[in-house]
């Protein structure tokens, strides 16, 4: 595993716009303003910084000896580029998804690189999910737009992951999140729960493009936008009537599909990518710490945090269920051949939280040093206990917090 040096001085001279919109103008004249997918422009140092990117990506191959010009292309280029693209869904061309295609093949060139050499880690896994659920493969761009493949990737809305899961949607597809576990950055499991909801969105409008949407914005406003538009259910349609952001979401998703084919036609080159060791998962049904399994296990904490991202913290919580963890396959072996040691090493300074405490009795007024009680018998009252110990009924009222003479056989009472 080679540490590449090199990534940050290769795009250090990139600076992406604050560009948040693009700009169509309609045959009348009227220019519309689009939003653009929020995470589709993300920064390539942000890209970068993740641990894949730092361990198996590399600046492009030597070989690849593209200049840095983007050639101009006539629309019927385009138009016959996308229709060979083998795919299910309609990949159709305008204005639109021409303004998407320049932005990819342009300004964010570089952001395509890093996903180009990034696919090599993530398509196998999304292709996987498309085709245990009988899935369009070309839906494997879809975390193009939604997260440039960047798994670590939140939205302003919450929305998280490579697939941008909302916290209620990815509970209903069954991603665990609560205060140690957020299985929406599992890459893994996040991919098939993607996969079933867009089978479940397909169920319901089997239209591969308003599935798309729907997933952008959600089928209640996809609803809305077909009831405004008089029960039409063709995006295009309907386009009028969806928010900014779907309505520049099909367009991205159909440039990215584009680019993701036709990037050698542009001039880009895909970062060298070196495949990661393989690993493998084992079920986890204690509570265990990542240092726990850095020390005995020889893997670095930073390792263990971008295998198994779904952990918000050090802290896999086996005891409240089971629980996955994914290691290299030499750090599995020394995992499972150290059995319980593991589980034991360092237990009582990384687990801190306390299972139980005493409470100490005390009296209404607090522990107080050289106090002493006394347990009441049946029969006994105020005054003769006072009289018993040297104090004043006043006194024993003041000390337990009595109002009148009414005292209990059995509880035990302040005297001093």
């Amino acid at each position: 595993m080679k540490k590449i040096l090199t990534l940050a001085l290769l795009f250090s001279s990139l600076s992406l716009s604050a560009q948040k919109s693009i700009a169509i103008e309609s045959p009348a004249g009227e220019v519309e303003e689009i939003d653009i997918p929020e995470n589709m422009t993300l920064s390539v140092d942000s890209l970068l910084s993740d641990w894949h990117a730092k361990n198996y990506l590399s600046a492009p191959l030597e070989d690849c000896n593209h200049t840095d010009v983007n050639p101009s292309y006539p629309d019927s280029i385009y138009i016959d580029r996308l229709s060979r693209i083998p795919t299910i869904m309609e990949m159709p061309y305008n204005d639109i998804v021409r303004k998407f295609i320049d932005m990819y093949s342009g300004r964010l060139r570089e952001s395509v690189s890093y996903m180009l050499g990034a696919s090599n880690f993530y398509m196998p896994i999304f292709e996987q999910a498309l085709d245990l659920y009988n899935l369009p493969y070309e839906l494997k761009y879809l975390p193009i737009i939604e997260s440039s493949l960047n798994p670590k990737a939140v939205s302003r809305a919450g929305a998280t992951g490579l697939w941008q899961f909302m916290l209620g949607t990815g509970k209903l597809y069954g991603l665990q999140a609560n205060s140690l576990v957020d299985e929406r950055r599992d890459p893994i499991k996040s991919t098939y729960a993607a996969a079933r909801y867009l089978n479940d969105l397909y169920e319901i409008y089997h239209d591969w493009n308003l599935v798309i949407a729907a997933y952008n914005c959600g089928p209640g406003t996809v609803n809305k936008a077909i009831h405004r538009a008089n029960g039409a259910t063709d995006y295009w349609s309907i386009y009028n009537y969806l928010p900014k952001e779907t309505r520049g979401y099909v367009p991205a998703f159909i440039a990215a599909n584009y680019i993701m084919n036709y990037y050698c036609e542009h001039n880009i080159c895909p970062m060298d990518t070196q495949l990661p060791l393989a690993t493998d998962t084992i079920h986890i049904n204690r509570d265990l710490h990542f240092q726990q399994i850095a020390d005995i296990c020889s893997i670095d904490l930073e390792s263990l945090h971008a295998l198994n991202p779904q952990y918000k913290t050090e802290i896999i919580p086996g005891n409240s269920g089971d629980c996955t963890l994914r290691l290299p396959q030499a750090a599995l072996t020394a995992f499972i051949d150290a059995k319980d040691s593991v589980y034991t090493h360092r237990a009582s300074e990384l687990f801190t939280k306390r299972k139980q405490v005493a409470v100490k009795q005390t009296g209404s007024q607090g522990s107080t040093a050289g106090a002493k009680y006394y347990k009441i018998k049946r029969g006994d009252t105020l005054s003769e206990i006072a009289e018993k110990f040297g104090t004043s009924v006043r006194r024993l009222r003041s000390l337990n917090g009595i109002r009148g003479n009414r005292i209990t056989a059995g509880k035990s009472i302040r005297v001093r």
